[in-house]
């Protein structure tokens, strides 16, 4: 059973044992003021008549009416009749003989003094009331019965229970109808939410929003928040999908940076095993020479593609480390040392391009929290980076100061890129189109040192120009206040 049917027939259940307790509780206080009523001016009739008559153990007792009381009994609709057990007759109104009524008569022994009952003759209902008539407490000499005509109230209740009936029925189909109504009404945004969540799960689009203008209510919250959380599940969603893009096109890139030396390794090694497995004494001095000197090329080459596989396995491993959320061991350092440091190292570099140190003067005093060696591989990833994509020209480094950061510039006059290009440099296997097969490397260098940065609170500038060089400008935080001892 659908929910908008249980909410119906509940408030249906309720509704209808509401009207159940409220009608019976109407008819039960009408009934009982209606029949009160009559009691009433039942008891009062039969004490006007008892007042008015006069009882003798000789002469017995008989009932005494004036011509107006019996015209009152009878406009009243209160029948009476006398039973005297002295002298054992029975006298009765005018219209009860007429009526050809005759009301039962107790046996003397058998008289409650008081009590009403109900009794239905020819059809006709009364409500009858007994008063016995003594001389005394012990002895009885007769019987006053009144009997009131119930029939109009009869009919009254009667009508009255038919209203609450069939008034009860009617209003229970018009609350169910109309429940059932605003149930299907209220529940339509829940099956918005039902064919939402079928598209999602049919379609995968985790695009779908649920549309909803109705009142701020707990279904207007509750589709807000399923909005909400089909929002923010389509931003995980799709940076899922980035993430595992980015995995495949690393696995790819690193794939085929490994597959270039191990080519070239494999190459020389069975050109090795070939020269090696002829006859070297047989050979004459120059071929004996000529193998000689081809198995140290190919030495050096299986030497230089087991250094450039050792650098892409390393550079890969520091970025699995930072994938993994690794951070860095820092502590407080003077600054202007770490760069001096690299400065000084930097012009034994393999480089055709001219190396020009500049103005460090900007770091004089400044404190880095950070970690030394980390600093220093970003800054060689730069100066390596200049120089290798600088064929002629020069790299030059300074440094300068803006507030409690400083800057170290890194400038050279290589070949320089597109500005189109400058989003993807960080980009792990990126290198630019132009050069990818014709300068060595891996692409890892410049995501390496943007983790680096990012870990130092900093952040870089790129400025360039193709054909006249890229200047990299990386900011970083530092303090003023303190000297380590």
């Amino acid at each position: 059973m659908s929910i908008r049917l249980r909410l119906t027939a509940w408030y249906t259940g309720i509704l209808a044992v509401t009207l159940i307790l409220f009608g019976a509780s109407l008819y039960a206080l009408v009934w009982f003021n209606t029949y009160q009523e009559v009691k009433k001016r039942v008891v009062e009739q039969a004490e006007q008549i008892l007042s008015t008559q006069n009882i003798t153990l000789t002469q017995g007792w008989d009932m005494q009416l004036e011509p107006e009381q019996i015209i009152r009994l009878e406009d009243a609709r209160i029948f009476w009749q006398l039973n005297n057990y002295v002298k054992s007759n029975i006298r009765r109104s005018p219209a009860l003989t007429e009526r050809e009524i005759r009301f039962p008569v107790p046996e003397m022994k058998d008289i409650i003094n008081g009590k009403f009952q109900r009794i239905s003759i020819n059809g006709n209902s009364y409500l009858l009331y007994e008063r016995a008539l003594a001389l005394d407490s012990h002895t009885i000499v007769g019987l006053l019965q009144l009997a009131a005509d119930t029939n109009a109230e009869d009919r009254l209740m009667k009508q009255m229970q038919t209203m609450l009936l069939f008034g009860s029925l009617i209003t229970i189909v018009f609350a169910s109808s109309l429940g059932l109504f605003l149930a299907r009404k209220s529940m339509a945004p829940i099956g918005k939410i039902i064919e939402a969540a079928n598209g999602i799960q049919t379609g995968n689009d985790l695009s779908v929003r649920i549309d909803y203008d109705g009142p701020n209510d707990e279904i207007g919250r509750m589709i807000g928040t399923i909005n909400h959380m089909l929002e923010r599940t389509d931003g995980f969603y799709r940076e899922l999908d980035e993430a595992y893009s980015t995995q495949r096109r690393f696995v790819s890139d690193a794939s085929h940076e490994l597959r270039t030396p191990l080519t070239t390794i494999r190459g020389n090694v069975d050109l090795l095993k070939r020269m090696w497995n002829r006859d070297i004494d047989s050979l004459e001095p120059a071929e004996d020479e000529q193998v000689r000197n081809f198995s140290l090329e190919a030495v050096d080459d299986i030497a230089a593609e087991s250094e450039r596989m050792s650098r892409l396995i390393n550079d890969m491993l520091s970025l699995a480390r930072a994938d993994a959320g690794q951070t860095l061991n820092k502590e407080q350092l003077l600054f202007r040392p770490v760069v001096e440091e690299v400065v000084r190292r930097a012009q034994f570099l393999p480089r055709k391009a001219e190396w020009v140190p500049g103005d460090l003067s900007a770091l004089d005093g400044a404190m880095i929290h950070g970690s030394k060696d980390y600093l220093q591989q970003m800054l060689f990833i730069f100066i390596e980076n200049a120089f290798k994509y600088t064929e002629a020209g020069s790299v030059g480094l300074d440094a300068v100061r803006v507030d409690n950061q400083v800057g170290i510039r890194v400038a050279d006059t290589g070949i320089g890129m597109d500005r189109s290009e400058v989003p993807h440099i960080f980009e792990r296997f990126y290198r630019a189109d132009p050069s990818r097969g014709i300068i060595q490397g891996t692409g890892l260098g410049l995501s390496i040192a943007k983790w680096i940065i990012d870990e130092h609170d900093g952040s870089v500038e790129v400025m360039t120009k193709r054909g006249e060089g890229t200047t990299f400008l990386i900011w970083l935080p530092v303090s003023f206040n303190a000297l380590p001892e």
